[in-house]
């Protein structure tokens, strides 16, 4: 099978980014040498970056399958694969950003990240380590933007990240950090797909110069806290039928053309290589514009995060005002 060639996005370090990357949450979660196989997969159909984070147990793994992409010739070298990681929130201090991600890239059996995001705006207690404990008895009072920032440029400084950034940050906070900025973030990984299109934090970080990632563009209809709003949509599958493709195709195909990258989570070798066959063809204007139509909802509301003790005590805290 020929690996497909992935467009790439320049980012604002400078770096080329894939615009389609291979996501690694899963839950549950499949024993360490299954993953491994399943990304072996994923590099020989064509993919180049995949996204992982300290708290989804997927860093051994993914490490493993880079090495052996290595051996098998899959890839030439280490400068071919685009790894994305992130700042866990029971690191979100100063003085643990760095060890964070020496601890992470010891686990990925690599000198560096090609991108390292701040995973969420907020600090979680110390032995809170797994996504399962992202709740409000867990958040700590406050979360120190300006210094965990200073932490993550450290981390660009010292070579261990080619580029940083956040995840799931709105207008306000993207306003708060970029006052004291000296390396701008390069990305925003946010919910994003036809079901939620993120509209204004688009336009916003479009102007600001920030590349915006879609987690669960599809909705992560399997998850246990996914919608079926993307893949039951009866817009997207009308226009899916017309054209041939597949409900995701149609997703991600949109998503791109808006100028948004796409992290998706598929580990059956035939729909990632589907998830990836989007390049070639595009969306009519009637067909883009039935995604207006589109019923809007956030899919994960984040309102297990609120606390009377925490920063965020309302959703439109949380969210800046786009709950």
């Amino acid at each position: 099978m020929e690996a497909k060639k992935i467009p790439e996005v320049i980012l604002n370090s400078g770096k080329k980014m894939p615009v389609i990357g291979l996501g690694t949450a899963s839950y549950p979660f499949p024993p360490h040498e299954t993953l491994t196989s399943i990304l072996i997969d994923a590099f020989e159909v064509g993919y180049r970056h995949f996204d992982t984070a300290a708290c989804y147990g997927s860093e051994e793994p993914l490490g493993k399958a880079v090495e052996k992409a290595l051996e098998l010739g899959l890839v030439k070298s280490r400068d071919e694969v685009f790894i994305t990681t992130k700042l866990w929130p029971s690191d979100s201090h100063p003085d643990l950003v760095v060890p964070a991600l020496k601890t992470s890239l010891q686990k990925l059996g690599l000198e560096y990240v090609d991108l390292y995001l701040i995973h969420w705006p907020l600090r979680l207690k110390p032995e809170a380590k797994g996504p399962a404990d992202l709740k409000k008895e867990n958040v700590m009072p406050s979360f120190d933007m300006k210094g965990i920032w200073e932490a993550m440029e450290e981390c660009c400084r010292l070579g261990l990240a080619k580029s940083v950034g956040v995840s799931n940050f709105g207008i306000k906070k993207l306003n708060q950090l970029l006052e004291n900025a000296t390396i701008p973030p390069a990305v925003n990984q946010v919910e994003m797909s036809p079901s939620w299109q993120q509209g204004k934090l688009r336009e916003f970080c479009k102007q600001k110069g920030i590349h915006v990632s879609a987690w669960s563009p599809l909705g992560s209809y399997k998850m246990s806290f996914g919608t079926n709003a993307v893949m039951d949509s009866p817009i997207l599958k009308e226009i899916a039928f017309a054209r041939q493709r597949t409900i995701p195709q149609i997703a991600l195909r949109w998503i791109y053309e808006e100028g948004a990258s796409a992290i998706v989570k598929s580990f059956n070798k035939d729909r990632m290589k589907e998830n990836i066959e989007l390049f070639e063809w595009e969306l009519k204007e009637e067909e883009s514009e039935k995604f207006r139509h589109i019923p809007q909802r956030r899919m994960f509301s984040g309102i297990n995060i609120l606390s009377e003790n925490g920063p965020y005590k309302s959703l439109e805290e949380l969210w800046d005002g786009d709950p």
